[in-house]
């Protein structure tokens, strides 16, 4: 029989894959496509964006991005997880107008930074932040999402909302609730509950459709049977006003709102003088949190992908910093690849990266045809959906999880999320990662051992090696037990010994665990030995391992 005859079906990339895969990709594309629509606008609204400019992000994202992307079925656009940095650049560099061009500057600086990151191999670096912190980061930007667009679902006029920090956000919720507008807060809570209960839908047809499809399709009407449209106290903010793309970038059109657009190019540079800190501060968590969330959602993505393809890290970082170059100059959002509409993809049957192209084109078509029927939208729905996201990120869901991990895993994920909300994600971040690095030296580790892996390797014979970790396997050092195995030929049996390591973390047992995975595609084995020496933090199989006294 032919080598050939065992050789793994992939579907053709470029213009050959296309031909091949056209209707998947293109059905695939429109599917999400009505996901992102709504999807984009409200997070450009949260963002404290031009709404039109969600929709720009996104349109990049597919028309350009798609061409240069290392993932093949990752969708680009405007993520919620950075409505935070957003809203809180704008607010820092002025709010309005004057913020926005500013904290354009921000976003193109951090995405020629990205670049950089590509250019220089440092995809691999989302595997040093521990898992807790990242849990903890994630599911902070959910609270914070969530203490602003409860109020927005309640019929809230968005002036009441102007500069309060998302714990005062989240105290003036009952006050919201007593005053909320009944006809806005009708269309809020009945597209929230929409969405709840497509989330308990099982039946595999029903759970093709997307759920803020079926919003839009109930919130519209129900605006029009409400009159929000000529309610003279809520009409100002009722629905969604986007304006004309093609004015925005030509005639400097004044967006209905606090925004003006300068024509093609709306970046201001001008921070970098007066506001030089906070300037230096947004670019880092433009350029950090956006490249993590990107590369963490490119990684579960490949784990989805049914021909259980790899994307090329590094060079996703650089499509994605063009794609937020780009995006910044002309007046968008930071993208990155996003995780709910990368999943939808996937579920709805795409093969290429065509079909990221395709949701771009959908979105570009609608932007210039049907501007009109998107401004029948009511804000109240949009908010409805980013509460919903927010819910997600910071489901109970997560804080159970992190407590069966391990009481340490609790402590690092609360206290990064707690930080968060009382400061910036920066800091919070930051917290988590010190945090977890003092736990790890509290249990056996010391500066230079959780920066630097001891380990050493020996070839029995042709197909079997030892690898063998002394000392300790921690967050921080665990980059470079991959850059070990990358120099390991490809199907042999390897044996990987921590009998005498001193402290084996959480996020270390999930890079072992990847590890093993990505080795037994290439028809080899990794086995593990020596954690009969060890005691668990707790009883989840990913727990951190202390080595026995």
């Amino acid at each position: 029989m032919s080598n050939n005859s065992n050789k793994k079906y992939y579907p053709a990339d470029w213009f050959a894959g296309l031909k091949e895969n056209f209707s998947k990709d293109a059905l695939s594309g429109f599917l999400v496509f009505l996901l992102a629509l709504p999807l984009s606008l409200g997070i450009a609204k949260a963002s404290d964006f031009p709404a039109i400019f969600g929709l720009v992000t996104a349109i990049i994202g597919g028309i350009v991005v798609s061409f240069f992307a290392g993932s093949k079925l990752t969708i680009k656009g405007p993520a919620a997880g950075l409505i935070a940095i957003c809203g809180g650049a704008i607010a820092e560099f002025g709010g309005g107008d004057t913020g926005w061009h500013l904290a354009l500057g921000a976003i193109v600086v951090a995405g020629l930074i990205q670049i950089l990151f590509g250019v220089f191999k440092l995809g691999k670096l989302a595997n040093f932040f521990p898992g807790a912190a990242v849990h903890g980061m994630l599911a902070a930007i959910g609270i914070i999402i969530m203490s602003k667009q409860i109020h927005t679902l309640l019929g809230i006029d968005p002036k009441f909302l102007k500069g309060k920090e998302p714990l005062e956000l989240l105290a003036m919720i009952p006050s919201s609730i007593m005053h909320e507008n009944a006809h806005l807060a009708e269309i809020g809570i009945a597209c929230l509950l929409i969405l709840i209960g497509m989330s308990f839908v099982k039946h595999n047809k029903f759970k093709k459709i997307p759920a803020p499809l079926i919003v839009l399709f109930v919130a519209i009407p129900l605006g029009f049977v409400l009159h929000i449209k000529t309610d003279g106290a809520i009409s100002n903010f009722s629905l969604v006003k986007i304006g004309s793309i093609t004015e925005a970038f030509t005639n400097g059109f004044i967006m209905k709102g606090d925004f003006v657009s300068r024509g093609i190019f709306n970046a201001d540079f001008n921070a970098l003088t007066t506001h030089t800190g906070d300037f230096l501060m947004y670019v880092v968590l433009f350029a950090l949190i956006g490249s993590l969330e990107s590369l963490l959602t490119a990684k579960a993505i490949d784990g989805l992908d049914p021909f259980k393809r790899k994307s090329d890290f590094n060079k996703d970082l650089i499509a994605v910093g063009f794609g937020n170059t780009l995006s910044g100059l002309l007046g968008g959002l930071p993208m990155i690849s996003e995780v709910a509409r990368s999943s939808a993809n996937v579920s709805n049957g795409a093969r290429t990266r065509w079909a990221n192209f395709f949701h771009g084109l959908f979105l570009l078509l609608a932007v210039l045809i049907a501007v009109p029927l998107i401004e029948m939208i009511p804000n109240a729905a949009l908010a409805a959906m980013l509460t919903f996201v927010g819910f997600r990120l910071a489901h109970p869901k997560e804080f159970i999880h992190m407590w069966h991990i391990g009481k340490e895993q609790f402590l690092i994920f609360t206290t990064t999320v707690i930080i968060t909300l009382a400061t910036d994600l920066l800091i919070g971040v930051g917290s988590g990662i010190a945090l977890e690095l003092l736990i790890n030296i509290i249990n056996g580790a010391n500066l230079k051992s959780a920066f630097k892996l001891q380990v050493s390797i020996s070839k029995l014979n042709e197909e079997n090696y030892n690898v063998i970790i002394n000392d300790v396997l921690v967050f921080s050092n665990a980059l470079g037990l991959k850059k070990i195995f990358y120099t390991l030929p490809q199907g042999k049996n390897i044996t990987i010994d921590v009998s005498q390591t001193k402290i084996v973390d959480h996020t270390s047992i999930l890079t072992l665990n990847e590890l093993m995975e990505n080795y037994k595609e290439n028809e080899g084995t990794i086995k593990i030995n020596g954690f009969e020496n060890h005691r668990q933090l707790s009883h989840a199989p990913t727990s951190t391992r202390i080595l026995k006294k």
